[in-house]
């Protein structure tokens, strides 16, 4: 029996435990839970820059220490939490606008830190919940977001 997974205040959706190692840096620029991160040569951390690329499963998460929550955004210079996480791991990403994906589809990097459905890069989730958001090319990072389970 599949189980249905949803969204909700953490980006986190994996039981506590051995699904992710915890690390801080200094944003880059805004950041927004949910968004894949990379590490920069100064230790900074960005939004994922490159599509369809071997990116480590680096995410970053909801500030909790300051009470803010996924829809509170890091601002340049701010303290980003971001979490590695492991294969098996459940985590609450960002679709990329324009896309529709259904629960199993392959999911590899978008630009900005955002997951698309996969095309022929290299796949890094897999989708968890189905996703639709190919009606418009502005639609709400709330609604775009999917969970998917770490290859």
């Amino acid at each position: 029996m599949h189980q249905t997974y949803t969204t909700n205040n953490s980006i986190t959706i994996s039981p506590t435990g051995e699904a992710y190692e915890q690390f801080e840096a200094l944003a880059n620029a805004a950041i927004t839970p949910g968004q894949l991160v990379e590490l920069l040569s100064t230790g900074k951390v960005q939004k994922q820059a490159t599509a369809k690329v071997d990116a480590e499963r680096a995410v970053a998460i909801e500030d909790y220490l300051q009470g803010n929550d996924i829809a509170d955004d890091y601002s340049a210079g701010a303290v980003v939490m971001y979490r590695i996480f492991k294969r098996g791991g459940l985590v609450s990403l960002i679709l990329a606008d324009g896309e529709n994906v259904a629960i199993g589809d392959e999911l590899e990097a978008a630009l900005a830190g955002e997951v698309q459905k996969y095309t022929n890069g290299v796949k890094l989730f897999v989708a968890m919940n189905a996703v639709d958001a190919s009606d418009s090319a502005t639609t709400p990072v709330a609604s775009r977001r999917i969970v998917g389970r770490v290859k």
